[in-house]
């Protein structure tokens, strides 16, 4: 059923996330263990992306949703544990990139110097980016 909403949402998001909803909502209701239902979740979750603020209103029903039946899907410091992850993996981007900017130019003068790069050279350099982006 994801897969199908997924598909005729397409450019909808607001339709995306009231149907991510239901389909959430409905984990809860067919009274499926805590396990299935974070798998399942998992699953739609994936499938079924939001802009940020659409899925920040679906985490808020979610929430209180939850806090009604009292069996939370997600705790607060799982929420704030992905949104951590989320800033640690913008920040770790931002250093792979710099790295490979670095990298490039270091080439490029090294090409304005000495005309051709020697191979072993430039298989060095780029084997520092590739063990860079590795940490």
């Amino acid at each position: 059923m994801a897969h199908l909403k997924t598909k005729a949402t397409t450019g909808k998001l607001p339709q995306r996330e009231q149907w991510k909803w239901k389909l959430i909502r409905g984990l809860y209701e067919k009274e499926f263990e805590r396990e299935q239902i974070i798998k399942l979740f998992e699953i739609i979750d994936n499938m079924m992306t939001l802009s940020p603020e659409l899925q920040s209103s679906l985490e808020s029903k979610i929430k209180q949703f939850e806090e009604e039946k009292t069996m939370p899907l997600m705790s607060n410091m799982e929420l704030r544990g992905m949104e951590r992850g989320k800033e640690i993996g913008k920040e770790i981007g931002k250093e792979i990139g710099a790295l490979e900017n670095a990298r490039d130019f270091v080439k490029t003068v090294l090409q304005a110097r000495l005309g051709e790069v020697p191979l072993d050279v430039e298989q060095y350099l780029n084997k520092v980016s590739v063990l860079s982006t590795r940490i």
